[in-house]
């Protein structure tokens, strides 16, 4: 996957280091950091603040009616949008491309191999050149082709799908999971036996990207940093851990941890924690 900025990434991994405590939990964000996957009020939780589309008119609390819209005020060559832009255009660009049955997940606001391939798609049913990358002329057949969508569709409370494992995920035991998708997969031996939500830390306190090893589980566990109760709790990184989060559950994406991957399903995630092993592998991905 790309990165939306190298140097970007290397001030978030900095940021990333003050975590080695054990223990994040939830934290509320604006629009700057707000995840975005399938919640009903969401924007992605390690986005730069966001941009507005100038054709979204959504708020980051997702309100109830359509967004208004219009076509982007580009020349029809200029690249608007392309792999690793992430603002609220491209989660109106996915809400739209669902539309059509072009993308078939929650919108993320971030433009990832899906979304190109989606828009590939898309331009070779227009008989447009399928570049992967949103132009002007792409733009204009797409608003042509959809409707502005709702603040439902910019942030559905749908169950996210899963997106094609990483080739780290494919080999052993494995809590594979996917920043583009908002997922957790326990695999075996390269197949799902269980997958659910989950949401990241926010721009200030990113969940750290890489492979890891569960290096303890804790059924119980308290933040010794937030002092906030962290459920099913697999470390996997310093501090960091996969838990389950009643904040999530109960806001969705309109938060994010302290950089904890939170899972907003206690049942699912306490059957996946009586399988998941001390030493089990983890990866964290785009």
């Amino acid at each position: 996957m790309h990165r939306t900025s190298v140097i970007r990434r290397s001030v978030l991994a900095a940021a990333a280091v003050a975590l080695a405590a054990t223990g994040c939990t939830a934290q509320a964000v604006g629009a700057a950091g707000d995840s975005a996957a399938g919640g009903p009020s969401s924007a992605s939780p390690s986005s730069p603040a966001a941009t507005a589309s100038p054709s979204s008119g959504a708020s980051a609390a997702g309100g109830a009616g359509p967004t208004g819209s219009a076509p982007a005020p580009a020349a029809s060559g200029e690249v608007l949008m392309a792999e690793g832009t992430e603002t609220e255009q491209v989660r109106e660009l996915q809400a739209r491309l669902r539309q059509v049955g072009h993308f078939h997940r929650s919108p993320t606001a971030f433009y990832g191999s899906m979304t190109a391939k989606a828009v590939s798609a898309f331009q070779e049913k227009q008989g447009l050149t399928a570049t992967g990358e949103v132009d002007g002329a792409t733009w204009e057949r797409l608003t042509a082709a959809s409707r502005p969508p709702t603040a439902g569709e910019l942030r559905p409370p749908t169950t996210n799908e899963l997106d094609k494992p990483d080739a780290r995920c494919m080999t052993g035991r494995v809590l594979c999971i996917s920043k583009e998708s908002r997922t957790l997969a326990w695999m075996i031996d390269g197949k799902v036996v269980s997958a659910m939500d989950v949401r990241f830390g926010s721009e200030n306190t990113p969940t750290r990207e890489g492979t890891f090893k569960v290096d303890r589980k804790e059924r119980e566990w308290k933040s010794t940093l937030y002092h906030t109760s962290m459920p099913y709790s697999m470390f996997f990184s310093g501090g960091q851990a996969v838990h389950y989060s009643a904040d999530f559950k109960a806001r969705g994406y309109s938060g994010g941890s302290h950089g904890c991957v939170n899972v907003r399903d206690m049942d699912r995630l306490s059957s996946v924690f009586g399988q998941v092993k001390v030493g089990d592998k983890v990866v964290v991905h785009w």
